[in-house]
């Protein structure tokens, strides 16, 4: 077999060795040789300790793949076959300006809706347009699999903005939909399971799901919706039920990130609590980041440790190496992915790009035939993220206030022009290190 090169970019994250794990018990059929970890100057510390770590886990797996570390990303492209992108603009820090900054003026302060999400984007979308002048410079044939939030409006943003069609976006909230389908069905391993998906990212439906090819969708809506089975949320959200009525009225099945949508005003709240009582959710994942790199400078340890599930993202780095089998191996197997659904889902815009079920294999990926349309009751909903993404696309592009403001004004989370131009000043003076594009902007703030 082919041997595979894989680049990490952002290969210092708390996430790298489950990426690690997932090529380790997938080696007799995804033979990756060579996996670079690529980090910029201020993850070098982190980079170091993963790098250490991920050799042992090697060594103790016994596979002839060898882990290399660099600060040159150009470099470690040369002959990459799959691209994967797990970066953090900013890193942490960022990202508790994401939060709290909205917070103080009484909106959702969340890093991947909101005003939160959109100065994520602001950040990130021009380093992954980087990396892509890069990959079609030197490694033209790779594929980048971005796992990077927020993954949506970075997918709109390539497939919008540039030629490059190698390109697929992965979340774990699809995932972890799965597994708590499979965990309250009580199925077994060997069960088939398939489920019709769709939405935007962070903003999915499940409306049918298929054991063995029967469905068992009204027994799985009527568990959730009596409170007989209570939905999985992911590490990062608080979760509340969704009211009874409203789950068998649209008789589908929402993912965890839908709260802040259908349950505004009591997460609003929450959030709110929190911020005054001096916390907010990034500084929670600070302490886990602390926790999780004292574990991994053990010495002694030479796998992942399952304290790695309490952040948010666990088992984004898992779909990842589902993705990238599947491509390597044609395997035409279902995914729940970012991509644009090219005229198949019939009752939205043909350049939309949606996160669905899809089929995936060498040539990508194609959307499931089962998911010709997305259900009426929530296409205003979708319709309204989904301008707000390609809105902020643009505005990360321009670096013009008013094309931040308008994409800010589109979000259905926020209540006051009055207060989208103050955050939007506030939030660029806070980032201005990572925001280069908007430099006139700023400067004209100051």
């Amino acid at each position: 077999m082919k041997t595979l090169k894989v680049v990490t970019i952002g290969g210092g994250s708390s996430y790298t060795p489950e990426l690690l794990e997932g090529f380790i018990k997938r080696y007799n059929e995804l033979p990756v040789s060579e996996l670079w970890l690529v980090d910029v100057e201020e993850g070098r510390e982190k980079l170091d300790i993963i790098h250490n770590l991920c050799q042992r886990m090697v060594e103790k797996a016994g596979v002839p793949l060898k882990v290399y570390k660099t600060l040159d990303r150009r470099q470690a492209l040369q002959g990459a076959d799959f691209v994967t992108t797990q970066l953090r603009v900013g890193q942490l820090k960022a990202r508790e300006k994401d939060e709290r900054i909205p917070l103080s003026h009484g909106y959702l302060g969340q890093e991947t809706n909101g005003a939160g999400g959109l100065f994520k984007g602001l950040r990130t979308i021009p380093v992954i347009f980087d990396i892509i002048k890069d990959v079609e410079e030197i490694c033209p044939n790779a594929w980048i699999v971005n796992f990077t939030n927020p993954a949506g409006m970075v997918t709109e943003a390539v497939y919008r903005h540039t030629n490059f069609r190698r390109f697929i976006g992965v979340c774990n909230v699809p995932v972890g939909m799965k597994m708590f389908i499979r965990d309250v069905l009580k199925l077994e391993e060997s069960d088939d399971l398939s489920i019709d998906l769709f939405g935007l990212n962070h903003m999915v439906f499940v409306k049918e799901v298929l054991v063995n090819g029967q469905s068992r969708f009204a027994e799985l809506i009527d568990g959730v919706a009596s409170g007989t089975l209570t939905a999985r949320t992911v590490k990062n959200i608080f979760g509340l039920p969704f009211n009874e009525g409203l789950i068998r009225a649209l008789n589908l099945l929402p993912c965890s990130y839908l709260q802040y949508y259908f349950k505004h005003k009591e997460m609003l709240a929450i959030e709110i609590g929190e911020f005054y009582k001096g916390g907010a959710r990034a500084q929670v994942v600070q302490q886990l980041e602390k926790q999780l790199f004292e574990l991994y400078k053990d010495p002694n340890l030479n796998v992942k440790p399952a304290e790695l599930e309490q952040r948010g993202g666990a088992y984004y780095s898992d779909a990842a190496c589902e993705v990238i089998n599947a491509i390597y191996n044609d395997k035409q197997t279902e995914h729940y992915i970012n991509i644009p659904h090219q005229g198949c889902v019939q009752n939205i815009p043909h350049d939309w790009t949606v996160e669905m079920t899809c089929l995936l294999g060498r040539n990508g990926a194609t959307p499931h035939p089962r998911i010709t349309h997305f259900d009426e009751n929530v296409l205003g909903l979708i319709h309204s993220i989904k301008c707000f993404e390609i809105a902020a696309s643009k505005a990360a592009l321009s670096g013009e206030f008013n094309d931040a403001l308008l994409a800010l004004n589109l979000n259905p989370l926020m209540r006051s022009d009055t207060d989208a131009q103050v955050l939007i000043q506030e939030l660029l003076l806070a980032h201005q290190e990572h925001l280069p594009r908007f430099a006139k902007a700023i400067a004209a703030l100051k």
